[in-house]
């Protein structure tokens, strides 16, 4: 017993020590993703001591495409994004158990320690995937934040009225713009959950087997048959 218990307490050390990393990992990307957006802002990137320009020319706009693209790829992606989905996928598996559990007999559910064992996993796991679901959110929000783009467009219309001799480098300046603004949105990946990844199989996964168990729950419980 005394071993066994040794084995469990360092597996989970380290299970949740490379969930730690991952949302350090997360951190740091919502950080940078913070910082890049406010950068074309010259109140915010005063106050929070960054470099400041305006995308008023072709090679800024170069640059802020690049810097984009550069601050997304820093850090670990790969390794991460396996601890994730592994996560994800423990979490998928703890669900089902439970929900097998429950079919077999709602009763005796509770009497097992094993299972109160899966509910304390699935709880830590389920917290720890709204964490990291928050804090991708946010840092898709600033990095597909459409809005510095538009302002940017405004102000050089404005500036149009204002030098009408330099009409056709600032309507160059526009159009790229515009072409950006069709890029960022293009880029947005259609099998992202907040940020995790979720590529088609997981999904469809996902999908089938936990509304299958909990319609079967669902049922259950309520002594009628329920199509979810």
């Amino acid at each position: 017993s005394a071993i066994n218990f040794l084995e469990r307490l360092c597996l989970t050390w380290m299970f949740f020590f490379m969930m730690c990393v991952a949302e350090r990992t997360y951190k740091q990307r919502f950080l940078f993703a913070k910082l890049f957006s406010h950068i074309t802002s010259a109140r915010k990137a005063k106050k929070y001591e960054i470099p400041h320009f305006r995308l008023k020319k072709v090679e800024n706009i170069k640059i802020w495409l690049s810097l984009r693209s550069y601050l997304k790829r820093r850090g670990p992606q790969r390794s991460v994004d396996v601890v994730v989905s592994s996560i994800f996928l423990l979490a998928l598996s703890i669900a089902f158990i439970c929900c097998a559990q429950v079919l077999k007999g709602h009763k005796t559910f509770l009497n097992a320690a094993y299972n109160w064992e899966f509910l304390i996993w699935e709880a830590a796991l389920l917290l720890f995937l709204l964490r990291l679901a928050s804090l991708g959110s946010e840092t898709n929000k600033k990095y597909s934040n459409i809005s510095i783009l538009l302002t940017e467009q405004i102000n050089l219309y404005l500036k149009m009225e204002k030098k009408p001799n330099k009409k056709e480098q600032l309507s160059l300046v526009n159009n790229v713009l515009k072409l950006s603004t069709k890029l960022l949105k293009e880029l947005d990946s259609p099998f992202r959950l907040y940020g995790l990844t979720m590529n088609p199989l997981i999904y469809n996964i996902t999908r089938v087997v936990i509304l299958s168990a909990v319609s079967g729950v669902i049922s259950d419980l309520l002594g009628f048959n329920i199509r979810v």
